[in-house]
């Protein structure tokens, strides 16, 4: 392929790859990685040269998410404060998996669908409390002499309550597990380690959707960095590659957080799911059948 039509694609793939970083929060690499896998860089290098488009990408959709007021502070500290040196670890143990790169590529494909098999669940609610009943409700001695606001009471009183939301789940001991988790895969996988963290942040500090979508982005640009540097130093970076992605996810970023803000939260859950679910299966059967072949 020339090398003007590769940069092209790659721009691409980069849009692409920031639309996915703003809506699902996982850092866009799940797209970039087998887009330039294609286009001729190595396993390493395409989990290596995804990285420094993480940051811009991040950077860029959380600016987005912050007007909006959807970034959990505490999380991310906590998660970032424990993830940081996971990620230096995850990124040094990159070279060393058997394969040359290509069980790494299978383990992000199976690491993607249980995000997706995750986020497609119902989330958990807790159970409607009983109806409050007003003193209307007590049997009118007077029958048919009952006053009109009485009735309104009782059929107010017969509407079904909402379920409170869930009590959020942030002891630090917990943020810190899922950021030692998500610096793993962010340096040994180069995809960002959103795919763990959007789903723990929902459904194990119990955040909604959209905060966890938002959270996770900053988590993810911060996790880049000490990756991005590692895989430098270790020649795992193709720049040919990494800096069109870098350009072109700042916009399709923008987009990505656009279009998850305006979503709703069931609906966001869904997209989600059912995007990564099939990236996941693509990305893996070519993976599986690159190692046999």
């Amino acid at each position: 392929m020339s090398e003007p039509w590769q940069t092209i694609l790659t721009l691409a793939a980069g849009l692409a790859t920031g639309v996915l970083s703003g809506m699902f929060g996982v850092g866009g690499a799940v797209v970039s990685t087998p887009a330039i896998r294609v286009l001729g860089a190595t396993p390493l290098e395409a989990i290596g040269s995804t990285i420094p488009s993480i940051v811009p990408s991040a950077v860029s959709g959380s600016l987005r998410y912050r007007r909006e007021g959807l970034i959990i502070g505490r999380v991310a500290c906590w998660t970032l404060a424990a993830g940081l040196a996971a990620t230096v670890v995850g990124a040094l143990l990159a070279g060393t998996v058997p394969g040359e790169g290509h069980l790494l590529m299978i383990f992000t494909a199976a690491l993607l669908a249980f995000t997706a098999y995750r986020l497609a669940l119902t989330p958990r609610s807790l159970p409607s409390p009983a109806p409050k009943h007003s003193p209307a409700d007590v049997e009118d001695p007077v029958g048919d002499l009952a006053t009109p606001t009485a009735d309104l009471a009782r059929a107010h009183d017969d509407e079904p309550e909402r379920s409170p939301p869930l009590e959020r789940r942030d002891e630090v001991w917990r943020l810190a597990l899922i950021g030692v988790g998500a610096g793993a895969v962010s340096g040994l996988l180069g995809i960002g380690g959103g795919v763990l963290m959007v789903p723990a942040f929902a459904s194990w500090v119990r955040l909604t959707v959209k905060e966890s979508v938002a959270t996770s982005l900053v988590c993810v640009g911060a996790l880049a960095v000490p990756g991005m540097i590692t895989h430098a130093v270790l020649g795992n970076i193709d720049w040919a590659f990494a800096i069109p992605l870098a350009i072109a996810v700042i916009p399709g970023a923008q987009l990505g957080a656009y279009l998850a803000i305006r979503s709703s939260e069931r609906g966001l859950r869904l997209t989600v799911a059912i995007g990564l679910g099939s990236i996941a299966l693509v990305y893996g059967v070519g993976e599986i059948l690159a190692l046999v072949v």
